[in-house]
């Protein structure tokens, strides 16, 4: 999940311009087979790091712990076959 942001409006994006992308991701991959990515350094385009992050934040805030934890970190570890350590 990367580059949201930098295909809305650079300069008046909002969360809810980007929620309808982001349900239609979920469901149709499920929180399983999705991965958080912070397109670092193009967002610095659309309002950078900081925002975007705190954007991600407020769109996890309907998933549960699980998916959340699959989203930022479970799917990326699973796939590149990383260490859980």
């Amino acid at each position: 999940m990367s580059g949201l942001v930098t295909e809305a409006d650079h300069e008046k994006w909002t969360v809810d311009d980007i929620r309808p992308v982001w349900d239609v991701l979920l469901s149709a991959f499920s929180p399983y087979r999705l991965m958080f990515g912070s397109d670092w350094p193009v967002c610095v385009l659309a309002g950078g790091w900081n925002l975007w992050a705190a954007t991600v934040e407020e769109l996890l805030a309907d998933c549960s712990a699980s998916e959340t934890q699959a989203i930022l970190a479970g799917t990326a570890t699973d796939f590149y076959r990383l260490s859980r350590s």
